[in-house]
């Protein structure tokens, strides 16, 4: 019965997420497109991935001021049954990867996480692994891939667009993948709409731009 609750919990908790971040002001998203205008980098507030941090990954990374770190355990959710486990299929796992942190934006007054997804090890390169979780996602198209190198850091990076049928409305995403010893990872910067998600980008890139691999 305390799995089901916990579980319930974490799927409602990014329910209200996402439900915050569609129903989020449009007067908040051209404030933070106006405070980032011309920023390359957020200032630091932390940062996550290392033992003890608020989520351990097989990277590490810095994250920008006032963000808030929280760590999402999808084992409880392989766990579910009947349309709990559909829910919590469809929310934590997009092709390859699992979804096991979440950093959100709103207590820096913008609508949006950054979310970080791992895989098993295996023998797919960063741009494949990419290319699975861009897949996955309803609505996607347009993808842009790229190669990017962060210090001894070296992956893929794509953005694209998704299409809400609902809403018809479109909006710009990004993501990046590597590869690591433990697995791979992506780092995925979404956002209510494209001007929200241009306010934000200074803190993926400050997040690509320390990225570093963890001790396994």
């Amino acid at each position: 019965m305390r799995r089901g609750l916990v579980l319930t919990a974490l799927l409602t908790g990014l329910l209200t997420g996402c439900a915050d971040a569609e129903g989020g002001s449009r007067a908040a998203g051209a404030a933070g497109a106006s405070a980032a205008a011309g920023a390359k980098t957020a200032a630091r507030g932390g940062s996550v991935g290392a033992a003890g941090s608020a989520c351990e990954l097989p990277v590490a990374f810095d994250v920008a001021e006032f963000w808030k770190a929280k760590a999402v355990d999808a084992k409880e959710a392989s766990a579910a049954t009947g349309d709990l486990a559909e829910l919590a299929d469809a929310l934590l796992r997009q092709g390859p990867v699992t979804m096991a942190c979440e950093i959100d934006a709103k207590p820096a007054g913008k609508i949006g996480f950054l979310r970080v997804w791992t895989g098993e090890p295996g023998d797919a390169d960063a741009r494949t692994v990419l290319e699975g979780f861009v897949g996955a996602e309803k609505g996607a198209s347009k993808a842009v891939y790229r190669a990017f190198a962060s210090g001894d850091v070296k992956g893929a990076e794509v953005e694209y667009v998704t299409t809400s049928e609902l809403l018809e409305e479109s909006k710009t995403e990004r993501a990046l993948a590597v590869t690591t010893p433990r697995g791979p990872v992506v780092l995925h910067l979404g956002g209510m709409d494209t001007q929200e998600h241009e306010a934000m980008l200074p803190a993926y890139r400050l997040a690509k731009s320390t990225l570093r691999v963890t001790a396994g």
